[in-house]
């Protein structure tokens, strides 16, 4: 046997002792989301980033609103990613919003509201069965309208507790024209992508010359971003870190 043939040989014998890759190993939140058939996980590769920014939070007494409760226009149908939730939140109290009315929809700390998410009036009447506290965690996943998206950010934002998340699924809509988004609008604040990169900046709010600046309520309360593929997470909390070099938004000698 020639000098290759042996090597070869050799190789081939190792390869057979050397057991295949293991699998990735799947998070908590994707068993869950497989088990109760949301497609959070196979039809968009959600969960891995959720349970990442949410594992922290897992034991504590949190409030979850997610305006979306699934199965579309039927009424029999959703509230997967309700008992997802649920699940992966023991200590948790979780609500939903949805268009349609879901009769079905109901857990041991799960509880339901039938209407828009562009209605205050519905939304106001969420806030004041929470009897004063203030959610942990919000949920966009309705009409992916981004009037919608944008308008529910202003109106709920604010009673998202420090340290809380704002989440917003399927971003894609921006791009699209039947979702008041599409490529004309890239540089306007009209689709829902192009608004929340505006607000980008107000995370270095401190460090900008420019003489006068009043910081607004974002600028002022929203300590990260994190954009996925499709998918967006806010972290809320007080942006009051000074700059080393900017004093009062202006840079020496300019």
């Amino acid at each position: 046997m020639s000098d290759t043939g042996l090597i070869g040989s050799i190789l081939a014998k190792i390869a057979g002792r050397v057991a295949p890759p293991a699998a990735p190993t799947k998070d908590d939140l994707t068993l869950l989301a497989e088990r109760h058939g949301t497609d959070k996980a196979a039809g968009h590769s959600y969960t891995q980033h959720y349970h990442r920014h949410f594992a922290e939070l897992r034991d504590r007494p949190v409030n979850v609103l997610e305006i979306g409760i699934g199965g579309d226009f039927d009424e029999q149908a959703g509230g997967n990613s309700l008992r997802m939730w649920q699940d992966y939140f023991p200590k948790g109290q979780i609500a939903g919003l949805d268009l349609i009315p879901k009769p079905n929809v109901k857990g041991e700390r799960i509880r339901t509201y039938q209407g828009s998410q562009a209605d205050p009036i519905i939304l106001a009447q969420i806030l004041t069965d929470l009897k004063g506290a203030k959610f942990d965690i919000i949920i966009d996943d309705g009409s992916h309208r981004s009037e919608h998206v944008i308008g529910t950010f202003y109106m709920l934002f604010q009673h998202l507790a420090d340290d809380g998340w704002y989440v917003i699924e399927d971003m894609q809509t921006s791009y699209w024209t039947p979702y008041g988004g599409g490529l004309t609008q890239v540089d306007t604040h009209q689709a829902s992508m192009p608004f929340f990169k505006s607000l980008v900046d107000g995370l270095n709010w401190q460090e900008m010359h420019r003489p006068g600046y009043q910081p607004n309520y974002f600028d002022m309360n929203i300590v990260g971003m994190h954009f996925y593929h499709n998918l967006l997470f806010i972290k809320k909390g007080r942006n009051t870190e000074g700059s080393n070099v900017v004093t009062n938004n202006v840079f020496p000698n300019l």
